[in-house]
């Protein structure tokens, strides 16, 4: 039976012709800059979102955390959302490594910071206070694609303040296919962004920073400071330049079968369906039955993730097929009629 994997879009395994790919990859050792493989990656991804450089480093947290450390210093401060990945999930590490203070603010339900809580949260320059330094945006947000008319005011805000402006686009792609306009039109309003190679796009493994040189100087040397030197890393970095040759413009299906998926989940009796957005799908079911479900699920052959109680986040990838989406409906509505 195949397994049917709705935890994270991050569970995806790299396909036969990925895998050919890295087999055939050529490589060197990047410390010394001398991977051909991850050269072309970092110069691709800059080249199409409008950027003078990038970075290949082994994960989106690490990308993050290295844009925070280029763009701040000690004592400075970064604005964020309150349920941000980079504020929320990624173990404090501005804090912990770079002795940058975070400043959350409450996001909207669009997942956009409100220019007006925005603005309250700046502080004045007095020694009494941190120095507000950056503006961190997520997008997508809980499979929540920023506005593209959000993105041009929190820009010509951060502008007007002096702030750097970065993105942890982590599903970048999936922003650009639901907003139906080019990745490199959502990057263009940041100073760097983070771009995940791993969710999504299906690559095993890597995330690549993009930004200006300086920057990205910057961040390379915090690279070496977190352990995060690669050596021969071209066989990975060819997988990214398959992802993205091959697997952009199928994030569509995903966001497809998320909505169907949406669609049948909601009309279950005992399943309350709180929203889908890309290829995310939140609902709720009775908190006294989700272990009995979960077990259910996995007697079938799916897998769900209960970390997100009360609500359960369903995630369709590369590796979820329409015969996924059918099977999870059906485990779902059995499960219900016995309950």
């Amino acid at each position: 039976m195949t397994l049917v994997d709705l935890r994270s879009d991050t569970v995806t395994q790299p396909t036969a012709a990925m895998r050919e790919a890295m087999l055939a990859a050529q490589v060197g050792d990047d410390v010394y800059g001398e991977d051909p493989t991850v050269n072309a990656l970092q110069a691709r991804l800059a080249d199409d979102l409008g950027f003078e450089a990038g970075l290949f480093v082994p994960s989106g947290t690490q990308s993050n955390l290295l844009a925070l450390l280029a763009h701040c210093e000690r004592g400075d401060e970064y604005l964020v959302g309150m349920d941000a990945h980079t504020y929320k999930f990624e173990g404090g590490g501005a804090a912990v490594l770079g002795s940058i203070q975070p400043q959350p603010i409450l996001q909207a339900a669009d997942g956009s910071l409100p220019i007006e809580r925005l603005a309250a949260a700046i502080k004045p320059v007095d020694p009494h206070f941190a120095r507000t330094r950056l503006l961190a945006l997520e997008n997508t947000w809980h499979g929540r694609a920023l506005p593209p008319f959000y993105l041009h005011e929190a820009s010509e805000f951060a502008r007007s303040r002096g702030l750097g402006l970065h993105l942890d686009g982590a599903r970048l792609f999936n922003a650009a296919i639901a907003c139906q306009v080019p990745a490199r039109a959502i990057a263009g309003h940041f100073d760097t962004v983070s771009i995940c190679l791993s969710k999504g796009l299906g690559a095993p493994v890597g995330s690549v920073l993009v930004g200006s040189h300086a920057l990205i100087d910057k961040a390379r040397r915090w690279r070496k400071v977190c352990g995060g030197g690669w050596r021969q890393a071209g066989m990975l970095a060819a997988a990214c330049l398959h992802a993205l040759d091959h697997h952009v413009q199928r994030l569509a299906d995903d966001h497809a079968r998320a909505a169907r998926l949406a669609d049948g989940l909601g009309r279950i009796a005992g399943v309350t369906l709180l929203g889908q957005h890309t290829n995310m799908v939140f609902v709720e079911v009775p908190a006294e039955q989700l272990h009995a479900l979960d077990a259910h699920l996995r007697e079938a052959g799916i897998r769900i993730s209960i970390g997100y109680l009360p609500t359960l986040r369903l995630v369709t990838h590369l590796d979820v097929d329409d015969d996924g989406v059918a099977r999870t409906l059906a485990a779902f509505a059995g499960f219900f009629a016995g309950h």
